[in-house]
This record gives structure tokens, sequence and C-alpha cells, in this order.
């Protein structure tokens, strides 16, 4: 068995992390992660959006009432609390400023699940949507080509990072100094890594892995842009 990084969970030889950075944005990025999601950790972006951000949490589990963890941050007074979501009522980068408190620090709570498993954990969780949400100002489209989402303007949880960093930096409430391009180079890396794995599979240089992997059977074009 490969020597694996205990940081990005890759077999050293392919370790991601020389792509990442840590990125202090003064934020505190907690991540609701999705039991299933945890499992997929090799892959998940969740994971790799916490090696990238600076005072990042990861809490895993599917009822987070009684977290004691999550109670205590949402009760602790320096942070005003906030999770990403869309809603008529959602606030967007550009109006965050209006509603955070003076002196307040920002509590950003993501999902980490898919889009099946996210609807199952506010069902769960319904105390989750009496916070304030915070959602895009714009629309964007994910660059995850292995992976098929319902509908093209789901975008995966690096990818929120991401996007959300670079709204907030144009609102003035995230320092423009700060360079947030490291999230996307470790998510491109990811995917890059992921497509000619699948390729080397699809060639019968590298062996299955999981009994699905027998699907895939077709080459992948892998874009330019990684």
């Amino acid at each position: 068995m490969s020597e694996r990084c205990f940081k990005c969970f890759k077999p050293k030889s392919v370790c991601l992390c020389k792509y990442g950075a840590t990125i202090d944005t003064g934020i505190k990025f907690i991540f609701l992660m999705h039991p299933k999601e945890f499992r997929r950790q090799r892959t998940g972006t969740g994971y790799l959006s916490h090696l990238c951000l600076k005072d990042s949490e990861v809490i895993v589990g599917l009822d987070f009432s009684k977290n004691a963890r999550l109670q205590e941050l949402l009760a602790d007074p320096q942070y005003y609390p906030a999770l990403m979501y869309p809603g008529e009522d959602a606030l967007t980068p550009q109006t965050i400023t209006t509603g955070l408190p003076a002196g307040k620090k920002l509590l950003l709570l993501i999902l980490d699940a898919t889009w099946f498993c996210a609807k199952k954990m506010i069902q769960h969780n319904p105390f989750l949507l009496e916070l304030p949400k915070l959602s895009f100002q714009g629309n964007y489209r994910s660059i995850f080509t292995f992976k098929r989402e319902p509908s093209p303007e789901c975008i995966s949880t690096i990818e929120c990072c991401y996007y959300v960093i670079k709204e907030l930096q144009t609102s003035g409430f995230v320092n423009t100094n700060i360079d947030p391009e490291p999230l996307m180079n470790i998510f491109k890396a990811m995917i890059k890594l992921q497509l000619t794995a699948e390729n080397e599979r699809v060639l019968g240089i590298r062996t299955n892995s999981h009994d699905y992997d027998a699907k895939y059977n077709k080459i992948k074009t892998i874009p330019d842009y990684l």
C-alpha cells in the first residue's frame, strides 16, 4: 500500500498539499460535513478547503442540534454566525456589512454534502435556517468535470469558498491583498489527478479500485485550464 500524506490523504507520490497555501480571510469557516462526505474525504472538496483556510473547522454529523462544539461556537459572543444558503431573505457579500454588528467576526457555516444529503441535513437541523443566511450576488458554474451535479449552478464546497471570498473582497469586507487562488489551484490539481486516474483505468494502466470503476470506459479530455 502506498504511503499516504496525512494532510490531504493522497498517496505521497501525488500529494496535493504543494498546490495549496494558508489563506487568512479574517472569517471563521465551519464545514458541517455529512458522514458520507467524511468517508469520501480523499476526494471531497470540503476537507481541501479546510486545509487552505486558516481558522476553519470540520464538524462531522447529521443532527447538529446537540453538537457541543457547534453550539459552543454559535453561543460565542465574538461571532456573528451565518449559514451559506440561498433564500429571498439572504444577505449577499455586498450587503453583509449592514447586517454584521460592529466588533463581531463572521462565522460562516457551509454544508459539505451532496445536494441530496444537504437537504437531509437541513431537515434534521431546521434551527440552521433560523440563522442569518448568506448567498452569492453572481451566478457561477462548476469546473468539477468528473462529478455530475443536479444543475449547472450547483458548485462544490471549495468553489463556494473561493467565490464568496472573491465577492467579499469586491465589497471591501475581505482584504483585497489576500490571494484566494490556492483554493482553486488545489481543486484543479485534484480534478486533473482524478481524470488522469480514470483514463489510466480505461487504458489498463491502472487497476480498478472499486466495482463502479468498470462503468467508466471512455477516455476523458483533460481541459487546458487544469
